[in-house]
This record gives C-alpha cells, sequence and structure tokens, in this order.
C-alpha cells in the first residue's frame, strides 16, 4: 500500500535524523540527489528558469526551492513548517559526579516536552560539535550522532516516591537528569564528555572548542493497531509535515511560480532566532529570488500579494479518554484527513478566505478536510504561522495531520493521514 510505504520513508528519516542538524543534513543529501545546487548567502545568486536550489542557515534550517518557468510574473506558493522538537539540551561542563562513583550530565529542558515520557528508556547524544580552524571566525563543524545506548533516566522507586501516581511534579533540574556512566578510575572526572566525543569523531581533545548536543530516543519508529492504522515515533511534531513537504517539491513538476519549502527551526522556543520563523531568513530568500531575476521591490510585493503559505504543524486529534478536552462541534479524528486549525486569538493564520482555498485544494484529489478549534477555555498553543506573516504580508493557512501523544517522547499519527498530507502538498505545487 501507497500510505505504507510513504510512512516507512516518514519514519527512515526520523530514525536517521537524531537533531536538527541531521535533519537539515539529511534533506540537503535528498535535494542533491534530485539535482538541487546548494546556495550560498555570502556569494551572488544565479537562477536560472526552473532551476532547482537550496540554502540552510546555522545547518537548523533550509529553504529549497525550484524556480518558475515565468520568472518576469513571479510568486510562490511555499510549504513552512519546523525541524525541532521538545527534548534536553546539555550544558556546558555537563559532568556531575554522585558519591565518587554515579556519572550524570547536567542538562536543560527545550520546549515542552511531557517529562514523564523521557524515563527508564535507553537515550543518546546527537548534535554537532565546533572545532578549531584556521579561522577563528569560521570554525569547523562536525554533525555528531552517538549511535549506542548512552543514556539513561532512572525513575524513584515508588516506594521512596508514594506520590508518584498521584500526581507528582518534576523537577527540572533535579529529577531529568541522565545517568551516562560509573568512574572506573579518578582520572576519568577530567573531561568525562569530551573524551567520549572526541573517541566518537576521532578528533583531539584539543581542537574541540564546543558543543551543541540533545537526548534523542533510541527506540525504532514501529506501525501499531490491529490494521497497522497507525504509527509511533518521535518527532513526529513536526518533521511529519517538514518530510512530507520535501517529498512533495522533489517529486513535483515545473511550475510557472516558484515553489519553495522552509523548515525553520526553534520554534518549540519561540522561533525568535536567526534560524528560526521569526527572522529574516524566508523574507530575504524571496525578495532575493525576484531581484536576482531582475524584478523590483515592487515586483517583489506584486508577487506576495500573488502567493500563498501553508504554515503545516501537527494538530491534535480528540483523545479516546479524554473526549472533554475538545471542542464541542470541531473534533478532527485520526485517518480521517488534515485539519485547518482557527483561533479568534488569531493563534493561526487561517480564516475564512484562506481555509476555503485549502479545503478546495484537498477536495479537488479527494482528501476530506477537519477542523480544529481549542475550547473556549483552554489557552491552545500556536505555530509559525503568525510568526512568518508578521514579516510577510501573504495569505495563509495553518493546517496539519491530527496525532496523540503531542510532545511525547514517543507520538502517534494516522497512516492513511500521512499519505492525505503528501497528496495535499504535491497537489499545492502542481
Amino acid at each position: 500500500m501507497e500510505n505504507i510505504e510513504i510512512v516507512k520513508r516518514l519514519m527512515n528519516f526520523i530514525d536517521n535524523s537524531p537533531s536538527v542538524f541531521h535533519v537539515v543534513d539529511n534533506f540537503e543529501k535528498s535535494l542533491m540527489e534530485k539535482g538541487y545546487t546548494k546556495l550560498s548567502r555570502n556569494k551572488k545568486w544565479n537562477l536560472k528558469r526552473n532551476g532547482k536550489y537550496f540554502v540552510s542557515n546555522n545547518n537548523s534550517a533550509i529553504i529549497a526551492f525550484q524556480m518558475g518557468n515565468n520568472l518576469k510574473d513571479n510568486y510562490f506558493r511555499i510549504i513552512g513548517s519546523h525541524s525541532d522538537s521538545p527534548t534536553f539540551r546539555v550544558k556546558p561542563s555537563p559532568e556531575i559526579f554522585e558519591k565518587n562513583h554515579f556519572v550524570k550530565l547536567n542538562t536543560e529542558v527545550y520546549g515542552g516536552p511531557i517529562l514523564s515520557t523521557w524515563f527508564d528508556r535507553p537515550l543518546s547524544l546527537a548534535g554537532r560539535v565546533v572545532l578549531k580552524s584556521k579561522d577563528i571566525f569560521s570554525p569547523t563543524i562536525r554533525n555528531i550522532n552517538i549511535d549506542k545506548n548512552l543514556l539513561i533516566i532512572p525513575n524513584l522507586a515508588i516506594h521512596m516516591n508514594r506520590e508518584i501516581n498521584n500526581g507528582y511534579k518534576y523537577n527540572k533540574q533535579k529529577d531529568t537528569l541522565p545517568i551516562i556512566g560509573l568512574i572506573n578510575e579518578e582520572l576519568e572526572k577530567e573531561n568525562y564528555l569530551l573524551n567520549i566525543i572526541s573517541k566518537e569523531i576521532n578528533e583531539d581533545i584539543n581542537n574541540i572548542l564546543d558543543f551543541d548536543l540533545f537526548l534523542y530516543d533510541r527506540q525504532k519508529g514501529e506501525f501499531l493497531g490491529n490494521n497497522k492504522e497507525f504509527f509511533t515515533i518521535g518527532k513526529i511534531d513536526n518533521l511529519g509535515m517538514a518530510h512530507a513537504s520535501m517529498e512533495a517539491l522533489l517529486n513535483s513538476e515545473d511550475s510557472e511560480f516558484t515553489k519553495l519549502v522552509l523548515v525553520s527551526d526553534n520554534e518549540e522556543v519561540g522561533s525568535q532566532t536567526k534560524q528560526g520563523a521569526g527572522s529574516p531568513f524566508l523574507r530575504d530568500t524571496l525578495k532575493r529570488i525576484i531581484t536576482t531575476s531582475g524584478g523590483s521591490f515592487e515586483d517583489f510585493e506584486i508577487a506576495l500579494d500573488k502567493s500563498f503559505l501553508i504554515s503545516a504543524d501537527q494538530a491534535h486529534s480528540v483523545h479516546p479518554n479524554y473526549i472533554e478536552k475538545n471542542d464541542p462541534t470541531n473534533s478532527p479524528l485520526i485517518n480521517k484527513g488534515p485539519v485547518i486549525k482557527v483561533s479568534a486569538r488569531m493563534n493561526y493564520t487561517s480564516d475564512g478566505v484562506s481555509s476555503s482555498i485549502f479545503s478546495q485544494l484537498c477536495n479537488s484529489v479527494n482528501i476530506p478536510v477537519q477542523y480544529f478549534v481549542n475550547r473556549s477555555d483552554i489557552l491552545g498553543g500556536s505555530t509559525i504561522g503568525p510568526i512568518t506573516t508578521q514579516n510577510l504580508n501573504i495569505n495563509s493557512v495553518d493546517i496539519g495531520n491530527p496525532i496523540l501523544s503531542m510532545h511525547s517522547i514517543r507520538e502517534l499519527a494516522g497512516v492513511k493521514d500521512q499519505e492525505y498530507i503528501y497528496k495535499a502538498f504535491l497537489e499545492f505545487f502542481k
């Protein structure tokens, strides 16, 4: 079945993308295999009709695009998502030695994970290492994935914490620190983690300047359900959207307009970084596409007015154990199609016009559409949509697939929905 293969490719991508840096690196490899050319922000661009290009930012965000065949009257169809998911970031000087026996790592919570789901399971570290180079302003960057069961965050036994099943509140500085090993010799204390990194990347420890390392789950993605209706894996939010949008771009045909995929970083912590949706990264790239093709500032503004943005992030399915948490008349269900997200507070960009455009797009290829609205007494989250449109005067809709266990270390999604969203994105790029 086609939907099974689509989900297999997604789970394989997630399994091989343990950090945001690996996400972008793997996207770059896929793009180059399909004939896309990597651009540098510090060099002039020479863009051609129907040309295929990509540019990255901080090695954790990426924009990929194919030029249209009508450069005099160019405009954009954009799908935006994000590369990051809730996790734990390793702090500088992270080693904590307890009783001169246990070695723990000092970490900081990144985003809003469901903390309890990170306990009592094999974890490891992935990210990037910064190394010395001849130019201090251009250090060498190496991605790293310590591909073994390296860490664990053990729960305290119920005999010592009788309240664990009665709403225990985890302390982020005390309860969630992972164990990485035991001390065999006193000499091991010095540069404990750096020695592991040095061995892993086969680099002299004195060349290591710094690192950006994050915890990740070691368990692979799996299908489940009586008829394999579901799949479960970490980072469905939001690699499920990012991967589908990139596959749709890679498999789409030439068009009169410029097709573009944005995968930004740091959505889980507010997007206010140079690689986040709140940065000028997207606007600068769009403007550069127009001006390097001979267009003016006015041509850029005209292009924006004709363009459309799909802000693609996962949505909430009705939870069968918590029906009361959903709006009484807008209750999305897994495997019933993509969800248009609406908010009177404008946490989402969807309005009557943009929602109608997306629903008609889906209806044209027999894809069902659902709506999500928060209960009026529950404050919901937001997406890159409103943040992006603060910088761009562009028509936009917020959509996503309905999932369960959002922000858990392992989320739950529907197999049919992943096929639906891929086909909807493919149609959008036609």
